[in-house]
């Protein structure tokens, strides 16, 4: 994964990539000379736009429509991927929704939407990378700082990314000896639109608070970590989980 020029060309799949930090991770993988399929599920003129400014800077991309809770998205997009841009050598499992209650109030279709976004459409991708990723590529899921952080409300999201988090270890020693990585980030609260959305002025300045910096993170901050693990410097970390989130806990 390197900047050769006999080394195979980088093709990406970034699901949930029309806003966000999805968005930036497409930006920024785009910046590098890799091509991007821009997943989305419900915003297509978002998903165009974060493709046409990657052409606009002399990049690839195509904007892809999936839901990955349907069984049968992960095929689909390997398709599409290969068909269009080559074959796959980064997969970004960025997508995800969080629906926030107490242990006593979350209903079956609030668990069971949480758990087919968050976790069984990574499961049902990584299977498919599993046979149809590039030798020596790379798996970069998303997991959440939360996991670590026991907060009321945040159960069955938590459960979700935990669960992914164990899925993404045990992937990085089932998929070694192609040489490839498995790794995940848990970012802390980033400033996006999702985050910040029905939240009070003041709970925003407490979870500033919660961090040694003061501030929220950025998209971008995210975005540098994925960079990270899409290059050859990062061939020896595998099955790790990188709490990016300044110190939070």
């Amino acid at each position: 994964m390197n900047n050769s020029q006999h080394q195979q060309k980088q093709v990406a799949i970034v699901t949930g990539a029309s806003r966000g930090i999805g968005a930036e991770i497409a930006l920024t993988l785009a910046t590098d000379g890799i091509a991007v399929l821009v997943n989305y599920a419900n915003s297509p003129e978002k998903a165009e736009s974060v493709v046409r400014e990657i052409e606009h800077q002399g990049g690839q991309a195509i904007a892809v429509q999936a839901d990955l809770s349907h069984s049968e998205a992960a095929r689909a997009l390997f398709d599409k991927a290969e068909n269009t841009l080559g074959k796959v050598t980064i997969l970004v499992n960025n997508a995800g929704i969080m629906e926030l209650s107490p242990v006593a109030e979350v209903t079956d279709a609030s668990f069971e939407r949480q758990l087919s976004l968050n976790l069984l459409g990574p499961f049902r991708l990584i299977r498919e990378a599993s046979s149809r990723l590039a030798d020596n590529g790379r798996i970069i899921n998303f997991s959440s700082s939360v996991v670590g952080l026991y907060q009321p409300t945040y159960a069955a999201y938590a459960a979700t990314k935990a669960a992914l988090e164990t899925m993404t270890k045990i992937a990085a020693k089932e998929l070694g000896n192609r040489g490839i990585t498995v790794n995940a980030i848990a970012p802390g609260p980033i400033a996006t639109e999702l985050f910040l959305s029905d939240k009070s002025e003041e709970l925003v300045e407490h979870i500033k608070n919660m961090n040694p910096f003061k501030r929220l993170g950025e998209p971008e901050d995210i975005a540098r970590v994925v960079r990270f693990f899409s290059k050859a410097e990062s061939a020896w970390i595998n099955g790790q989980v990188i709490r990016a989130n300044g110190g939070i806990i």
